[in-house]
């Protein structure tokens, strides 16, 4: 079976549509599928629901996709460094469900093991609870909190070999591995391919049955926000 394409939008090719729920690995810009993010862009696809820890930053990421109104609904834990995002969501253009980030991650991760839902306490007795069924145990209440089965996954690592196998490079893990669960189809974009056997399996973070296409491109690696002191007077 194929998995390695030329380009992004070759990769999705025959995978979009308007409507659609697309989970994307990523944490501020730290892991993003950027190659993957400008190929929906470029696709015109409207309407869309992201699943994603935060939206990108203004003009870069996720971004883009708001500048464009091709997302409906966010599913989010963070919405700062993104004017366009607070400006869409408090004039009511843009539909936002807030989730606290381990839900949110672990939403993923449960679909990707067939988990349709799960019981929480993190966020009871606060909004996040409303219109969810409360359940004890051991007296204390829990929430139910249910798994995001995804229509497609993009996301983002390090290096994989041609199967799908991949290693996600420090922070760049973040949202990943569960995003690339969750979805019915993943798309990956990696910086490099190898073959079967050179990687260690002892370090493979994602196992390729979760990943159905692969590509390889250059990235940008922006820093999100560059922060330094003045220099001292010697």
């Amino acid at each position: 079976m194929k998995k390695v394409y030329g380009s992004a939008a070759e990769a999705l090719d025959g995978l979009l549509e308007d409507g659609m729920l697309i989970a994307a690995g990523g944490f501020g810009l730290c892991g993003i599928p950027e190659l993957l993010i400008d190929a929906v862009v470029e696709s015109g696809v409207k309407d869309l629901t992201i699943a994603s820890n935060n939206c990108g930053v203004d003009g870069f990421g996720l971004g883009k996709l708001l500048d464009t109104k091709q997302i409906k609904k966010m599913m989010s834990s963070y919405v700062g460094e993104n004017a366009e995002f607070m400006r869409q969501y408090l004039s009511g253009e843009l539909e936002l469900e807030f989730n606290p980030q381990g839900t949110l991650a672990e939403r993923m991760r449960a679909a990707g093991c067939g988990i349709p839902g799960f019981y929480t306490k993190t966020g009871v007795g606060t909004q996040i609870a409303e219109g969810k069924e409360v359940k004890q145990f051991g007296g204390e209440d829990y929430i139910l909190e249910e798994g995001i089965f995804a229509d497609l996954s993009i996301v983002k690592a390090w290096k994989a070999d041609t199967t799908g196998n991949c290693v996600f490079r420090k922070t760049a893990r973040n949202f990943n591995p569960p995003a690339a669960m969750c979805g019915k189809i993943c798309v990956m974009e990696v910086e490099e391919i190898v073959e079967p056997g050179e990687l260690d399996p002892d370090h493979i973070h994602l196992p390729g049955i979760f990943v159905h296409r692969i590509i390889k491109g250059e990235h940008e690696k922006r820093i999100e926000k560059v922060t330094t002191r003045s220099r001292e007077e010697a």
